[in-house]
């Protein structure tokens, strides 16, 4: 097989990708320092734009890779639904970069089907027919683990960046809701709640987050395969490559 290195350093990734998880960036600047020749055919760039789909070649195979700019909405969804089913027709394994805060939320996205094209996503992940191999760059929170391939979806191999961050909902997410859950009771009786107790109360709600989002305490638990060097992914999602089409 005809093999071409990355024209981009693939130490760079040790700069773009931000520890900040709120902080973005193009997915695509990823993929280039990863694929042969950092070629990378993208699959209906203007439309869902938020996730990235496309063509490449990984160390001599080919690949479909699935990644995220953002939350998945409906539109993203639909995109990738279709990309998976045309990877499984073609046989081509898939690739999935995960650093999304999940499907969006909100009356828009309800009302264009996001319940709808978001089960059609994790529906096509559910039973592909191809192999899939998934790499935490970012945050994997809520059902966006579900429909980027988490482990209850059986990748053939799941990585972590030491970066990554992995949990049901974001810390500072889940320490609003529960705080403004409890302020509307205390308001309800006509009560007060100063800010000074808003905040201690969401302090260790927060901290809990932190321990439990955090790659180590993931791979623990072996909800993952490993924590890797991002200097590595390339050698090391290649090796997975292998090792999935030679089964």
């Amino acid at each position: 097989k005809s093999v071409a290195a990355p024209r981009r350093d693939i130490e760079e990734l040790l700069g773009l990708v931000p520890l900040d998880t709120k902080k973005p960036y193009d997915v695509r600047e990823v993929i280039a320092r990863l694929v042969d020749g950092s070629d990378f055919l993208d699959f209906k760039p203007g439309y869902g734009v938020s996730t990235v789909c496309g063509h490449a070649v990984l160390d001599g195979h080919a690949v479909g890779i699935i990644g995220n700019n953002g939350p998945i909405d409906p539109a993203g969804a639909t995109k990738a639904s279709h990309f998976i089913q045309a990877c499984c027709q073609s046989g081509t394994a898939i690739i999935y970069l995960q650093n999304t805060t999940g499907y969006i939320v909100g009356k828009a996205s309800e009302q264009a089907g996001m319940i709808k094209h978001g089960s059609k996503m994790i529906q096509a992940v559910a039973n592909a027919s191809v192999p899939q191999i998934t790499l935490h760059i970012g945050g994997s929170f809520g059902a966006g683990n579900y429909g980027m391939c988490g482990r209850a979806y059986g990748p053939r191999f799941l990585w972590m960046w030491p970066n990554a961050r992995i949990s049901v909902m974001g810390g500072e997410q889940a320490a609003s809701v529960l705080a403004t859950v409890k302020r509307d009771a205390i308001e309800a009786k006509g009560g007060h709640w100063p800010a000074t107790e808003e905040a201690a109360f969401k302090a260790p709600i927060l901290e809990q987050f932190a321990h439990q989002a955090h790659p180590y305490y993931a791979s623990a638990r072996l909800w993952d395969d490993g924590v890797i060097d991002p200097a590595d992914t390339r050698r090391v999602l290649a090796l997975g490559l292998s090792a999935s089409l030679n089964a």
